[in-house]
């Protein structure tokens, strides 16, 4: 790969990047083909401290850089997921807090829920799955932000 392809690239990464910020998408990918043994694949993601990640592979070995990990704000030094009050994420997804953008939030700390209430949704696959109460009770904690991926069995929601 030359320096002026090097610079395109780069220019090229950037262009997605602010493309990804400015229709407010979360993940773009592209395959550019130079030639027969010559391409460029990129993946540009919004993580969700809105900073832009991207992975390249090239034909030359690119290090790669680990994503940071988010730590939830205040979080004691016991395990939330061990609390017996843990409401636990169903699958892996995206969480949303309410049920679109400028809408309130379903749930607050300290707010009452009836069993069967939902407290939140879980984006998977295109698809948005809400989380419902398993019994009725008090909001404790919330252990998740707006827009974070979360894994299966991490918990979302402290119900006292």
């Amino acid at each position: 790969m030359t320096k002026s392809n090097h610079d395109a690239d780069v220019a090229f990464i950037q262009a997605l990047a602010e493309l990804l910020r400015e229709n407010d998408l979360t993940e773009l990918q592209v395959k550019r083909e130079y030639g027969e043994d010559d391409s460029l694949n990129v993946r540009v993601s919004r993580q969700m401290a809105q900073q832009v990640v991207a992975q390249v592979a090239a034909p030359a070995p690119v290090a790669a850089a680990a994503p940071a990990a988010a730590a939830p704000a205040s979080e004691p030094a016991a395990d939330p997921a061990s609390d017996p009050g843990a409401v636990t994420s169903p699958m892996v997804g995206t969480v949303y807090m309410q049920a679109e953008p400028g809408a309130p939030s379903f749930i607050k700390v300290g707010q009452q829920v009836s069993e069967g209430d939902t407290l939140l949704i879980v984006e998977a696959m295109k698809t948005m799955n809400h989380i419902p109460a398993p019994r009725a009770g008090t909001i404790k904690r919330i252990l998740v932000d707006d827009g974070a991926a979360v894994e299966f069995g991490a918990p979302l929601v402290i119900l006292e």
